[in-house]
């Protein structure tokens, strides 16, 4: 999302990020090969965007897709997270990602193919609702386990149905409270990971005082990692030479979700229902290991499509695939019908291209027909 907001008043919001074919740009790049600036929204909000040229041995760059890549979170960095520890060409220690996914500055003049919805918040309470089964058939939580979590999603529906979604967005961060205390501390974006005991236990009583604490011990902790953040506010801000210097970088500003808190329950299923009608090419993507947005609750709002081809689409036989052609280890299953894909990503969790960079690299040039 952002280059800096923490205590910036300029919003920064965006990266972009062209499919390589597998070609890495070592840093400092060759001179063009990569740009950045900021845009003017509107008075006193500027976007950032940084972009890098896609490579290939037989396409000039216009012949390739064009990706651009919008993190989540609400807040969530793209310029930093998304770029170094997911998809850009260096990783956080500046070597060269071997997966990475890497434009062209100015007027971006492009067919709007697709769009990718990867571990997304289409349908909240379809998450909210899964997270007790999903958990249970994992043996993370027992019986009486399930029926606190259970209670507490059942909460969180009637705030919805009542179309009180702030009320709703503060029973969900509710809801994870009683997930954490059931399960000694589940990693909400990879459940084979843990929080630590003592960061669980500090946001559970701040919750009582404030749940931004709690909410930033829970999530934002994950992704403003310490050795991330003296990257961005050093060697980058080096590099970028254009950062005000009243900006700091933050993995995720909490200002943004804070301003979101009524928008972020709210289910925008119809949206990709017009996605779809107009023909616009729709992928869901989700990591098995994902816990905040579970495949099963991806799947639940699937089903809730109004698409016509839906039906067909759902009596389809999923495909297996393998990020290593040499082995035949499994590394995640596609269904697809039309303009409808759905990938469901093996020992993955929220951050896919982090956690099986190959499958997510492949899944990519899947998507954009570039095998």
């Amino acid at each position: 999302m952002e280059l800096a907001p923490r205590s910036c008043r300029m919003p920064l919001l965006l990266l972009l990020l062209g499919l390589s074919t597998g070609a890495v740009i070592s840093w400092p790049t060759e001179e063009g090969k990569e740009v950045w600036d900021y845009v003017t929204v509107r008075k006193d909000a500027h976007m950032f965007w940084w972009l890098y040229y896609a490579t290939s041995p037989s396409k000039n760059f216009s012949e390739l897709p064009l990706v651009m890549w919008l993190q989540g979170g609400p807040g969530g960095s793209s310029t930093g997270f998304g770029n170094f520890e997911e998809i850009g060409p260096l990783d956080r220690d500046l070597k060269p990602r071997r997966t990475t996914w890497a434009i062209q500055q100015g007027t971006i003049q492009c067919n709007f193919a697709g769009v990718a919805l990867g571990d997304s918040w289409i349908s909240p309470i379809d998450s909210v609702l899964s997270w007790g089964p999903y958990l249970y058939s994992m043996s993370l939580l027992d019986d009486q386990g399930l029926a606190e979590v259970s209670q507490a999603a059942e909460q969180v529906l009637d705030a919805i149905n009542k179309r009180l979604y702030k009320e709703a967005t503060e029973l969900w961060e509710k809801a994870e409270m009683v997930i954490e205390q059931n399960t000694d501390g589940v990693n909400f974006y990879n459940i084979l990971t843990k929080t630590s005991p003592t960061s669980t236990m500090k946001s559970s009583l701040e919750f009582t005082q404030s749940h931004t604490v709690h909410l930033f011990q829970r999530h934002v902790r994950h992704l403003q990692q310490d050795a991330l953040s003296q990257l961005m506010n050093g060697p980058i801000r080096k590099k970028l030479k254009i950062i005000p210097e009243d900006c700091s970088w933050g993995g995720q500003a909490a200002s943004v979700f804070l301003n979101m808190e009524g928008d972020f329950m709210k289910p925008v299923i119809s949206i990709v229902d017009e996605l779809l009608e107009a023909g616009v090419n729709v992928t869901v993507y989700n990591g098995q290991l994902d816990l905040i947005v579970d495949t099963m609750g991806q799947e639940a709002w699937v089903r809730k499509l109004e698409w016509a081809e839906l039906p067909k689409f759902s009596q389809l036989k999923w495909k297996p695939l393998y990020s290593d052609p040499k082995t035949s280890e499994t590394s995640a299953f596609v269904k697809s019908h039309k303009n409808l894909a759905f990938y469901w990503i093996l020992r993955a969790g929220h951050m896919v291209p982090s956690d099986q960079g190959d499958m997510a690299l492949q899944m990519m040039r899947l998507v954009t027909q570039q095998e």
